[in-house]
Parts: C-alpha cells; sequence; structure tokens
C-alpha cells in the first residue's frame, strides 16, 4: 500500500533542496520565512558565521498591536515590510530569499513583495 507523505514532510525537504542550493553570506544574507497556522516568522541570516541579524514575526507585541489577525496576507505583508525596515537600519540592502519550502503565492509573495518595496533587493 502507498503511503501518502505528510504536507509537512514534503515542505521539509522542499526547504533542503532549496537550502542546498544557496546560503547567505556577509555582504548577501538569506531572508528565511517560515509560516504556521497562527503566524509568521521571518529573519535575516548570515550562514558563514550562523548568525541571525534582524527578525520579526507576528508574535512581538508592537507588531501583533498593529494587526487584526496575524495570520493572514496582510499580517505577511506588513511583517514584510517591518523587516525590510529593520534590514536596512542595519545596512542590509540585498539578500537572498528564501521561502522556506513553502509555495511563493500568497503570505509567502505578500512578504516578499513588500519587504521589495520598502528597501531589499533580491
Amino acid at each position: 500500500m502507498v503511503k501518502k507523505k505528510s504536507r509537512k514532510d514534503v515542505r521539509a525537504k522542499k526547504h533542503l533542496r532549496i537550502r542546498n542550493r544557496f546560503s547567505g553570506t556577509a555582504q548577501r544574507p538569506r531572508l528565511s520565512v517560515f509560516r504556521s497556522n497562527n503566524h509568521m516568522y521571518a529573519q535575516i541570516i548570515d550562514d558563514t558565521v550562523g548568525n541571525t541579524l534582524v527578525s520579526a514575526s507576528t508574535l512581538e507585541k508592537e507588531i501583533k498591536a498593529e494587526l487584526e489577525k496575524t495570520n493572514n496576507v496582510d499580517a505577511a505583508a506588513y511583517l514584510g515590510t517591518v523587516i525590510a525596515k529593520r534590514a536596512v537600519e542595519k545596512g542590509i540592502k540585498e539578500v537572498v530569499f528564501d521561502r522556506g519550502g513553502f509555495i511563493y503565492q500568497g503570505k509567502i509573495a505578500a512578504l516578499a513583495d513588500a519587504a521589495r518595496e520598502a528597501g531589499l533587493e533580491f
């Protein structure tokens, strides 16, 4: 009998394949995105050292206060602008986008577009 893999396992395998293709450097760090059923998380990572340079999530009080819901497209777009503003303040302009194995549509695309409009290049 053929057993169908869970969505979580499929996403994790896709993410590993994506991570084998690129990694973040000091000049061009990686913008990693993760979404759960209730929240979204974004962080900018320098993989050569293994440090998180900038992070933002819908769990933070100041971000959560601005949002009606934390798991929709509007929340993703707002999170994209926040992460981009924090990155530009730290002097980061170019990043590599890591969609985390998620399909590039909906929340992931909204976050990416908002980050581009707020000043990040990828």
